[in-house]
């Protein structure tokens, strides 16, 4: 009977709690959400008029769990984003969101998500539909490189690179306050430049796309052979060589530990980013580039260092001249901020021309 008595009053006094919390009056005020579809995790953000973040709802995206169960992922996350904030829902003046693959921003469709395996998404009518609002759809490294040039490192420059090795390798480039995009669709895929070189996954034989040897699924992909064949020991004791497990702060102990496999990894990896790196900065002149995503944050002196000497190496000394480096300032919010900032942007010079 006492051990009764008491499981009753715990329960009580939880669900008094949570009424209580539910009770508190919703705080009134215009707000935004910016959303950032990872590869592995989307981030729903409610961000005020001047960027504060009143609240957020992370999820893991799986996106190999369909289109369908992704949709309703989303929209679950925004709500719960809200509910985190506090906010009275009615007061949503927008929605920008930024997506792993090829876009198109008129329409608001993200057309392919390698990554997830997602194709021809009508996240713009979507969106619209359930909460009734203006809906901005980005490329995610679009949206996080604005929300740099906007309101991070990059603010000040006249044209901004912004490098985001993840899942995937993404870049997106700003000029005079304007994101490089091409007439209908999204631009800037570094990823998926196409180089001579060997990789059994390729779709052409003798070829290789930048992706493939420079992201973090790349990396551990091949730290896992490392693994296995015992290369690798102390990343083989955290993760046990597995794929799902070896993520950037794994690889990045694997490195500092001294796991010499893993540090020829990073080097070479390194260095054909900079390869990659230094086409864009011949082609566009940028004066300032931007280094952001969880490899680079896990070890950014690796990457800004040699990343300065493997531009230098293969670009025109003449381009790489006063070229500026820094590391995104603006961690997991920059894509949310970067979409938010594009979408009122856009609204007010849409004003201004109507």
């Amino acid at each position: 009977m006492p051990k009764n008595k008491t499981k009753p009053k715990a329960k009580s006094k939880t669900k008094k709690s949570r009424n209580r919390k539910a009770k508190l009056p919703l705080i009134a005020l215009p707000f935004w959400i910016g959303f950032d579809l990872g590869g592995t995790k989307m981030l729903a953000t409610v961000l005020d008029s001047e960027y504060k973040v009143l609240g957020s709802a992370r999820k893991s995206t799986n996106g190999n769990e369909g289109q369908t169960k992704g949709r309703r992922k989303i929209i679950n996350a925004i709500y719960e984003a809200i509910a985190d904030a506090g906010v009275d829902p009615t007061g949503i003046q927008g929605i920008g969101i930024g997506c792993p693959g090829l876009v198109d921003p008129a329409k608001g469709i993200l057309l392919s998500a390698p990554n997830l395996g997602w194709v021809n998404m009508g996240l713009k009518g979507i969106l619209n539909h359930e909460f009734g609002c203006p809906v901005a759809v980005l490329n995610d490294v679009d949206a996080g490189t604005f929300g740099e040039y906007e309101r991070g490192s990059g603010k000040g420059a006249r044209s901004l690179l912004g490098v985001f090795p993840g899942t995937g390798l993404g870049a997106g480039f700003v000029f005079n306050g304007e994101l490089v995009m091409g007439r209908t669709i999204s631009c800037m895929e570094l990823g998926m430049i196409v180089l001579p070189g060997t990789h059994i996954g390729s779709t052409e034989f003798g070829t290789v796309i930048l992706e493939d040897l420079t992201s973090r699924l790349a990396l551990a992909s091949a730290a896992g052979v490392a693994c296995y064949r015992g290369q690798a020991e102390e990343l083989a004791k955290k993760t046990s060589g597995s794929l799902r497990e070896i993520r950037s702060k794994a690889l990045a102990a694997s490195f500092r530990s001294g796991d010499e496999a893993t540090m020829i990894l990073f080097r070479n990896s390194i260095r054909y980013l900079g390869m990659g790196i230094a086409m864009v900065v011949n082609l566009f002149g940028p004066d300032h580039i931007t280094l952001g995503g969880g490899l680079v944050m896990e070890m950014p002196k690796l990457y800004l260092n040699l990343l300065k000497e493997e531009v230098a190496r293969f670009a025109m000394p003449e381009l790489v001249k006063g070229l500026r480096y820094s590391l995104a300032k603006l961690g997991d919010n920059a894509v949310a901020i970067g979409a938010v900032s594009w979408l009122r942007q856009s609204s007010q010079t849409k004003g201004k021309s109507e």
